[in-house]
């Protein structure tokens, strides 16, 4: 479960390890979980996949843009996690 940007407003930002192929990442306070927050990610977009109802809307938009803002690096450490 590898760190996939640095914390944001209190949130950890990372990868499960062999969980699906489409590229995403996931988004928590606390411990990581396998049900946390997961917003897909391409070189042209991020959308909100599922939301664990523990984020509210204001924090998921910030995140969302962030995510946005950061999508190249998401999309560098995932291709160099994962070997893709």
């Amino acid at each position: 479960m590898p760190k996939a940007l640095l914390d944001f407003m209190g949130f950890k930002f990372f990868f499960w390890s062999n969980e699906e192929k489409r590229m995403h990442i996931h988004v928590c306070k606390g411990d990581p979980r396998p049900n946390a927050t997961k917003f897909w990610v391409t070189p042209d977009e991020v959308s909100l996949a599922f939301n664990d109802n523990t984020i509210s809307d204001q924090d998921l938009n910030r995140i969302e843009k962030y995510i946005y803002a950061n999508r190249e690096t998401i999309i560098t450490r995932w291709v160099k996690y994962f070997g893709i």
